[in-house]
Parts: structure tokens; sequence; C-alpha cells
């Protein structure tokens, strides 16, 4: 039985190259509509077209064209069913191979700013991602293309194998389809939420039809605002991560929030998230942030214990915060966080007990999110540039001190050894440049943001006190000139950990074992910008 290819794109690209290997190196029939029949036709290959092929005109000015039974039944029919097969015969379907369907050029229409409804309404393409979606769930049996960048692959993985497709090949042709179709539609209702903004409201919040990177993500919802009460904003999400989140209480969520709560995330997931099987938390940490900075940050014997400990970290800076736990709030918890002002707090979960005490504070926004929720995440990240986006690696791989470097006279002692662990954990959430203060699993001063390195240690320094005597120092970068370690040491610090590689290395080692101070090389930077 011959093979059978359904060709009907609006990107003609690569058409004739790919219909003429698929008709003349593989034997395919070729079936096509409209305008991809005229240019197969012209290019002097063999084409039925769908109306002959189904025996029923193209109707309402094109709008229905390839919705009929022969097209669909062929593309969905399972091959060695014995019912389907019967369906097949009965109703004389033939069945198609292989479907090629790019959409109408909606984006490319509604691009122009003069563009009206009714010719952006035209160009939303019905028929096509039907074909899509029809092809893309028979997937087993079924190959779908959606882009012309797409045939070279193809028609390579076809070589040798008389026209058959390996499964892995088609299966993942399948999820650039179903991704295909779903940017697809997020464009049209973007599109069209634009349009009813820009007619309810001269200030529109963004959305996808401005920024199109945005299109595979469904609209989460509108924030109160963005940075600041005049900046309107919104919030694009996916169910993984964060929108995976249930807020339990509180005022609605703004820009900043979702800033800070990531921060918050991040820093408290070092010491794992969550209470059973394999998302059981290493040790109950806390962490407490302002302005996306961690200004307190503690284990404890239960989460209770390091929420206390985290806020006597910084008191002053904790008020007005965003507080981050990686095991089930209870009621200790509870208490101590109505003891002063917060923003939001994000945990595993809450108890019942602690769900009726922090109802009390009516405008503190509660957060539950799942750790699957943050499994199911996405492990790129995106930061957006005038015009574009950049996309890295997260910086979230564990701390792995087997490859450190002791590299002074005096070697830390096993207390010590726990603290740098501890505060090069917590370092790498700092702004750049970055410098913690930290003894017993507890975070004392922290340096951030400041254009040199010996700034943010003044900063940190000041914010530990008294309490820097014999605690650790943790830098994010590099030591540049022995001024860090000199100011360290005059404030009682008795180990510093940092990256190396700086040309004056030497320098700030040579005063380590001056002063008596241990120092350790991680051999990796974490700058944070």
């Amino acid at each position: 039985m011959a093979l059978t290819a359904l060709l009907s794109v609006s990107d003609k690209r690569g058409l004739v190259p790919l219909a003429e290997a698929l008709h003349r190196l593989h034997g395919y029939q070729l079936l096509s509509s409209g305008g991809t029949a005229k240019v197969l036709e012209e290019a002097g290959l063999p084409v039925t077209r769908v109306a002959d092929h189904t025996g029923a005109p193209e109707i309402l000015g094109g709008r229905v064209k390839t919705l009929h039974p022969r097209i669909h039944g062929g593309i969905l029919a399972k091959r060695g069913d014995p019912t389907h097969e019967e369906d097949l015969l009965v109703q004389k379907i033939e069945l198609i191979d292989v479907v090629v369907v790019n959409l109408y050029p909606f984006r490319e229409t509604v691009a122009a700013p003069d563009v009206s409804w009714d010719s952006a309404i035209e160009n939303i393409d019905i028929g096509g991602p039907s074909m899509v979606r029809s092809a893309a769930k028979n997937h087993a049996h079924v190959a779908v293309l959606t882009s012309p960048e797409q045939y070279n692959n193809f028609l390579a993985a076809m070589s040798g194998r008389a026209g058959d497709v390996d499964a892995n090949v088609r299966r993942q042709l399948a999820f650039e389809a179903f991704a295909h179709t779903a940017a697809y539609d997020v464009a049209i209702s973007r599109w069209m939420q634009s349009r009813q903004e820009l007619q309810s409201s001269a200030s529109a919040a963004p959305c996808a039809a401005s920024l199109p990177w945005l299109e595979a993500l469904p609209l989460r919802q509108t924030l109160r605002y963005g940075e600041n009460p005049h900046q309107n904003a919104v919030w694009y999400s996916s169910p993984a991560g964060w929108g995976g989140a249930n807020q339990l209480q509180g005022k609605e969520l703004s820009t900043n929030n979702l800033l800070d709560l990531e921060a918050a995330l991040a820093t408290v997931r070092e010491f794992g998230y969550g209470s059973a099987g394999s998302h059981r938390a290493e040790q109950d940490a806390a962490v407490v942030v302002k302005h996306t900075n961690p200004c307190g940050v503690a284990v404890g014997d239960g989460v209770a214990a390091a929420l206390t400990r985290a806020l006597d970290g910084d008191r002053i800076s904790a008020f007005g915060g965003i507080v981050a736990l990686n095991g089930p709030v209870d009621g200790l918890a509870a208490k101590e966080l109505t003891s002063l002002f917060l923003e939001c707090v994000v945990a595993p979960g809450y108890s019942a007990e602690a769900r009726e005490i922090l109802a009390s504070k009516s405008n503190l926004r509660l957060l539950e999110l799942p750790p699957e929720a943050i499994d199911a995440a996405a492990k790129d990240h995106v930061r957006s540039v005038l015009g574009g986006l950049l996309v890295q690696d997260l910086d979230d791989e564990p701390i792995d001190p087997s490859g450190w470097t002791v590299v002074s006279n005096r070697q830390p002692t096993a207390a010590e050894q726990a603290d740098l662990r501890f505060a090069w954990k917590l370092v790498r959430h700092v702004r750049s440049n970055a410098i913690l203060v930290a003894r017993d699993g507890q975070s004392l001063g922290v340096g951030a943001g400041q254009m040199n390195r010996v700034g943010s240690a003044r900063l940190a320094l000041g914010a530990a006190g008294e309490q820097a005597m014999g605690a650790v120092l943790a830098s994010d970068g590099f030591f540049p000139f022995d001024d860090t370690v000199r100011l360290a040491a005059s404030h009682g610090i008795k180990a510093v950990i940092h990256p190396g590689g700086s040309l004056r290395d030497a320098d700030s080692i040579k005063a380590c074992d001056e002063l008596g101070l241990a120092m350790v090389l991680t051999g990796r930077r974490h700058f944070l910008h």
C-alpha cells in the first residue's frame, strides 16, 4: 500500500524539495489543498487535491477545507486495530502517514500596527492546528512536520528506511508540534487580550503581543504593580514553580514580592526542601530576604528554632521582609512569624494551628509551595534585556567541598570547616560584590552589591559587630588585594573562603599566615547580578 503525505503550508520555504524527495525517493502520494497544491502542481509534481480526495468542496471562503472525516480519519487511525481498520474500510478512508502543516501567519499579521480586527481574525488557522494535533496524537503511526527547519533532518532520518520514520523521531516531532500549536493559541489569546486592554486602559500592562517570547506561558495574574506603583505588571507562569504555589491568605502579590520570594526560596533550598521521602530537608533552615538579598539565614533544631536564629541575625533589616522555610510551619514558628511585620512567607506546608495563628495577620501573604512544583520547573535562569532575553544555567549545583584547597599554613578547625561550608552556601545568593560573615549555622552580617569588595566587607563586619569574633568570612569572588583579609582579622575573623584566581592571591595568603587565619580556595566563583 502506497504511503501518503498531506501537505498544507503557509510558509512555502523548502516545500518543493521536501515534496520531491517524499514522492520520487520514497514513493509517497501527495495530498494537498489551496495554494500549497498550486505550488506543487507548478513544480510538476502529481498532487491530489483535498477536495477531490474528500469529495467535498472548499466552502465558506476557504474556512472549511480539511475538516473532514476522510482527512482526520486517515490521520488518527491506529494501524493494526481491527475496529479502526473496519471503519476505514466502510468509510473508504485512506491512511495518511506524514502531515506537513504550518499555520496561517497570525503573528506576522498582527505585527502590523494598522491591522484590523477582522483581518486578524481571518488569519486564525482552524484546520491547520486540527491536523497538527491529530497527527501529533497519533505519532505512534504518523510523522508531523510544522516548520521548514525540520525538513532536512526528517529526510535524513528516512534515508535507507524505505520511507519509514523511527518512532523516536516521530515522538520528538509530536512534542514540537504540540509546542507549536500551544504557542500559536497563546499568541491569539494575548493579542485579543491586548486589544481589549487598549480599549479599556491607556496604560495597559505588558502582554505577549509586545513580548513574543512570553507566548508559550499562560497569564497567571495581573499584579498590583511593578517594582514601583507607577509601573504596570503582569505575571506569566507555567503550572510549575511559583505557578504551582497556593496563596493561602494575604494581599495580592506584587512584582517585588515575587522577586524576593524567588531569592528566599533559592537560598533556603541550599539545605533541602520538604518534609517527606526524597524531599526531606537535610537541616531545618530559615531565610529572611530584603530586596533580594538574605539579611538573616540560620539552621536549627526545628523550623521555629531556625526562624528565631535567622531573625536574630538582623531583626532591624528583617522588618518588612520575606521569609522562606524549608519545612512545614508549626505553631511555634507561626508565633515567631507574628512577632514582627513581614510581607510574605513561603513553606512546603502549614499545620492547622499555624494557619489559625497566622490568620490574625490578615495582610500577610502565606504561600504553600510543594516540592513537586519546584521539581517540575525549568532549570534555566532567564532575564530580559532591552528587546531580548538572556538564558543561562541556574547556579544551583550542590556545594562540593571535595575540590576545595586549604592554602594557609593554619588548617581550619572542624567547627570552622562547618562554618565555611555554611557561609559558602549563602554567599552565592548575595548580590555581588558579596561578603558574608557566619558562625554556628547562623549568618551574622551581609555586605551586598558594593562597587568594591572591601566596601562589602566593611558592611558585613559592621553588621556582625562583636559577633564577628571567632566567625568566618565568605567572598563570592577572589580578593584582588590583601585589604579584605586584614580588615577581617581586625574584627576577629578566624577563617576565610573565596574562589581564588587573583594575580595577588599570594598577598592574601601571606596576610592570613601573618595574622593566623585559615584560608580556603574553592576554585569556583558565584557572581550574582
